[in-house]
């Protein structure tokens, strides 16, 4: 009892101290369960909506995926003719049966062609007004349609981009385009999942969507009262065969959850890694609160010894302190999770995912795991310095407050980091030489763990040569001011590492993901310029095939010298050595693309794949199967009939541009494949005549005019394509980091504050002595920008280190240029400084303001 109310007693009167750990808790446990309570709701969301949409039986048609539809080659969703569903009405425990005929390789645009689809990536769908749409959706003005002319959309997407009753919109798709006028709006009476949803009438759906009457894509089955819904899909499949494909309305939720699950799954585990990361910086800033605070208390806890404390109750003592540190930081953590998860709904409203705080669910597990969380990593943070709080003897109640520097020990640390270090370098240099990328990946792994946790354990040893060399250019033109800030940073090595430490590691993230990211955008425009031959790609940027008409439009365009046409399929290959792989994908272009991409081969020549009854594979497919040139491989084509093509070009397998592509004419697919069932264009390559590039490119976008889903793009716009999207995405993966990096900021903060603590006495007598207020936060300001400057030199030079590493995996996947992003790199360098002159205005300020006397006395 009585260590818990010492404990009790040195919490309280220390909580200014403590404050800032108990942030870092708190913001760690934030994280983790704000995503943990996001990523439930979502389900939870997710879950009512599918069970709401879901109809007791679904009977779709041969072809669609398991969560839905699944648009074949030639742009139109698998459909089924209308007499299934006066069968299906016919079956033995069906109360009702209605047909529903829907499409998401749809573009839909305004009057001024601008796209309505939704920025977030869901999806558009087009599709009837039906009975079981009215379960989910409100009319809130206007009218369904009833016409071709007619069309309704939904509320969310009404208001985001100012459509009202009367507006024209067209729907663009394989079929054509269809214009219709807006007559009515309806409102989701569930959540809206983010997806953009019009209504045509049944008639003009089928029209407009698949080009046909009288068919389906799904048949919605309503049970008969006490019949289950497993016993209806018994009595559909026994009328029907196995030529449809039949579900629940729990299998069809469960389908469409898997498919959400993938999403959440990546995003739930990536949010969490970086919380661990804000874990692993945040120990640091827990370990020097408790050094600094038992530093302090020497003389103290000297006095409890001589009075007799046993090493065991100084040792609880500090880390009873360490339990209550971690239990308010986790319970108020817990609470900002919550708002956290609220904060993140409301910026998925923002993006199009209306997600209602009705379904906010907190599992007892959330809050449970972030207490204990929060709790065992402060309390294992605060270990070492309890150990060494007990290790304190009596006699230091005779010394003056602070702990000599223990020499052995610090020597023992350096030759464990130094190790740590070097067995750390060594990984990395096996992962650089790997063959396989398998193989390197599992080397920078480890050689990432060891060398950081070296670069931890031997920060102290480096904190003495690192920040001399930063003292000597950066200080000691300030005198000495300079030189006093420099060897306060010295004073205490161990602190001044573990402090550094803290920004250490974020920075060696963001550089590291920095010279991958560069170096995957230098590699892939290096690729381009030497393989692609042609001056235009024109292509959906949604997967959308091209239709006819735009393909017609485009070969039509004067100033360009040839165009050519890319599409694709899957085939059934058997194989010289026997064996059959399904569901193969195989490339089928005009003979021109062997100019428009310079595919590099090992045997044979590219063009002479585009031959008749001709193919081409690639160099480990080649291997895998036995494969020569001359070799006959049986090819089954996918709606077509089967063909034995002979193999006269065997590509490279480490191309970058169509890596792993197998090659075939379109004169030979079509051979093969009846001209009503070839699949669609995916990819348009047009190449301008001499000197007319620039005249092609704007002929090009005016052919298109009409066609606003397809993008015309030159290899400058391609490349910049290519750049934005890694951008977005490192841009976000830095956004995370940020949370790292402000808790490292925290722990500058804290060390200063509480330096200037234990440095009371001595700030005393320096402004007794005539050192000036300003001089004094000059010094402190100086001092903060060291630490922050060596803590941002190890990590830059540790995360080049990964980073350049991680290239030459990629190296092996045909992404051969390392690039080193040097202005980030110069720009995060001279951020940190930045952020070392603002961890220290609030220490600084609070140094300036104490009373000269007063620090005098201090004991």
């Amino acid at each position: 009892m009585t260590v818990l109310k010492t404990s009790m007693r040195n919490f309280l009167a220390h909580k200014g101290r403590m404050a800032l750990s108990a942030v870092a808790v708190l913001l760690s446990v934030a994280f983790v369960c704000g995503t943990l309570v996001f990523t439930d709701t979502m389900n939870t969301t997710f879950d009512k909506l599918f069970a709401a949409t879901s109809s007791d039986v679904t009977v779709s048609a041969e072809g669609a995926s398991d969560s839905g539809e699944t648009t074949s080659g030639n742009g139109k969703p698998p459909v089924m003719p209308a007499s299934v569903l006066a069968e299906v009405r016919k079956v033995e425990g069906v109360e009702s049966a209605e047909g529903s005929v829907f499409s998401t390789s749809v573009t839909v645009v305004d009057a001024d062609k601008d796209s309505l689809s939704p920025t977030s990536g869901a999806p558009t769908i087009v599709g009837n007004w039906n009975d079981l749409d009215a379960r989910t959706m409100e009319i809130t003005s206007g009218a369904a349609p009833e016409r071709p002319d007619q069309i309704m959309v939904d509320a969310d997407t009404a208001d985001r981009h100012g459509l009202g009753l009367g507006d024209e919109i067209g729907v663009i798709n394989a079929v054509g385009t269809h214009l219709a006028k807006i007559s009515g709006i309806a409102d989701f009476t569930v959540t809206n999942p983010g997806a953009a949803i019009f209504y045509l009438d049944t008639k003009t759906a089928q029209r407009a969507l698949v080009g046909e009457s009288d068919v389906y894509t799904n048949i919605h089955v309503t049970a008969a009262a006490g019949v289950s819904d497993a016993q209806v899909k018994k009595n559909v499949l026994a009328e029907l065969g196995g030529d449809y494909k039949v579900q629940t309305a729990a299998e069809t939720a469960e389908a469409n959850q898997k498919d959400v699950e993938s999403f959440m799954s990546v995003m739930k585990y990536a949010m969490l890694g970086f919380a661990g990361i804000a874990f692993l910086v945040g120990i640091f800033l827990i370990i020097n609160t408790f050094s600094m605070l038992v530093a302090q208390r020497t003389r103290e806890i000297g006095l409890m010894r001589a009075i007799g404390s046993s090493r065991g109750q100084v040792n609880r003592s500090v880390l009873i302190e360490a339990l209550l540190l971690g239990v308010v930081g986790s319970v108020l953590g817990a609470g900002a999770g919550v708002g956290l998860a609220v904060g993140l709904m409301k910026l998925m409203g923002l993006m199009g995912m209306e997600l209602s705080t009705d379904d906010l669910t907190v599992a007892w597990t959330t809050p449970a795991l972030g207490l204990v969380l929060g709790v065992v990593v402060t309390v294992l943070a605060a270990y070492l310095p309890a150990r060494r709080a007990g290790k304190i003897s009596p006699m230091a109640a005779l010394r003056d407050a602070g702990t000599p520097a223990d020499g052995r020990a610090g020597r023992i640390r350096g030759a464990v980091g130094l190790v740590l270090t070097g067995t750390g370098g060594f990984a990395l240099y096996l992962a650089g030489t790997a063959d396989k990328a398998t193989e390197g990946s599992l080397w920078l792994g480890l050689g990432v763990v060891l060398s950081l946790i070296g670069f931890v354990v031997v920060g102290p040893v480096l904190a003495s040569g690192v920040v001399r060399v930063l003292g000597a250019v950066l200080l000691r033109a300030f005198g000495p001011v300079g030189r006093m800030a420099e060897r306060n940073a010295l004073r205490n090595p161990r602190r001044t590492g573990a402090t550094g430490a803290a920004l250490m590691i974020g920075l060696a993230l963001v550089a590291c993901l920095s010279v991958v990211g560069s170096s995957m955008v230098a590699s892939a425009t290096e690729e381009l310029d030497k393989t692609v031959g042609t001056d235009f790609i024109i292509q959906n940027d949604g997967g959308q095939p091209i239709t006819p008409q735009a393909v017609k439009a485009v070969k039509a365009t004067r100033e360009l010298e040839r165009v050519t046409e890319y599409k694709w399929t899957e085939a059934d290959f058997t194989t010289p050595d026997g064996r059959t792989l399904k569901n193969t994908a195989i490339t089928a272009a005009d003979p021109t693309y062997a100019t428009d991409l310079r595919v590099e081969t090992v045997a044979g020549e590219l063009s002479d794949a585009y031959r008749p009854d001709s193919m081409s594979v690639h160099e480990d497919f080649a291997k895998d199967h036995g494969i020569e040139i001359g070799s006959k491989v049986e090819v089954a084509f996918k709606d077509g009939s089967t063909g034995a093509l002979t193999v006269r070009a065997i590509t490279s397998s480490e191309a970058v541009v169509d890596a792993g592509a197998m090659y075939t004419s379109i004169d030979t697919l079509a051979t093969y494949v009846p001209a009503d069932r070839m699949p669609l264009t995916q990819l348009l390559f047009a190449a301008a005549k001499d000197g007319q590039q620039e005249s092609a490119y704007r002929a090009l976008k005016d052919a298109l005019h009409d066609y606003p889903q397809y993008t015309v793009r030159d290899q400058t716009d391609y490349k910049q394509a290519l750049k934005d999207q890694i951008g977005q995405l490192l841009n976000m993966i830095y956004g995370l980091l940020a949370l790292a990096i402000v808790v490292a900021v925290l722990g500058v903060v804290n060390t200063l504050a509480l330096s200037v603590v234990e440095r009371t006495r001595e700030i005393g007598l320096m402004r007794a002595i005539g050192l000036s207020r300003r001089q004094l936060r000059r010094m402190i300001r100086m001092e903060s920008v060291v630490i922050a400057l060596f803590g941002a030199l190890l990590g830059l030079g540790l995360g080049m280190g990964w980073g350049a590493t991680a290239q030459q995996l990629l190296a092996l996947e045909g992404l051969k240029v390392l690039d080193v992003p040097w202005p980030t790199i110069i720009g995060v360098f001279i951020g940190s400084a930045f952020v070392g002159l603002f961890a220290a205005l609030v220490p600084a300020f609070r140094a300036g303001r104490m009373n000269v006397l007063n620090a005098i006395a201090t004991e």
